[in-house]
């Protein structure tokens, strides 16, 4: 079994071991140093030094966000339409504390554990906000 030193001599003939270990080692950190320190076209931060440009947030980025007209469209709709058959039974369930029956319920109607997840917190909290205006008014 050769050393390290060993088998560079044998890589490398007539060359002592240790001096060209020495002068690879010498090199490798003088590169490191100088690519910290200086731009160079080699090294860990090679390039031409720029200044980033920022740029501002993507427009694909926002796709989904719920806008000022989206949401009084939809509030437009659920006070003319009222609210589905499979949603009015959903909130049955949740009115007598079956919540993990409506989630299965909706689930089936809707298709996603994640959607059925939301639309069931949507009709608790219209369900919240009816008690509240019943409460208000008397």
């Amino acid at each position: 079994m050769h050393g390290g030193a060993d088998l560079l001599c044998d890589i490398m003939p007539g060359i002592p071991a240790f001096s060209l270990l020495r002068s690879f080692l010498t090199d490798a950190i003088t590169e490191l140093e100088m690519a910290i320190r200086y731009p160079m076209a080699v090294g860990l931060r090679k390039g031409h030094p720029v200044t980033k440009n920022e740029t501002g947030p993507r427009q694909c980025r926002r796709r989904g966000r719920l806008t000022k007209h989206t949401k009084f469209v939809r509030d437009l709709i659920r006070e003319v339409c009222g609210f589905a058959p499979y949603e009015r039974r959903a909130m049955e369930l949740l009115k007598v504390s079956k919540d993990k029956r409506a989630l299965k319920f909706i689930k089936k109607r809707v298709g996603t554990h994640i959607r059925a997840k939301r639309k069931r917190e949507e009709l608790s909290n219209v369900l919240a906000a009816m008690r509240k205006a019943a409460a208000k008014k008397d």
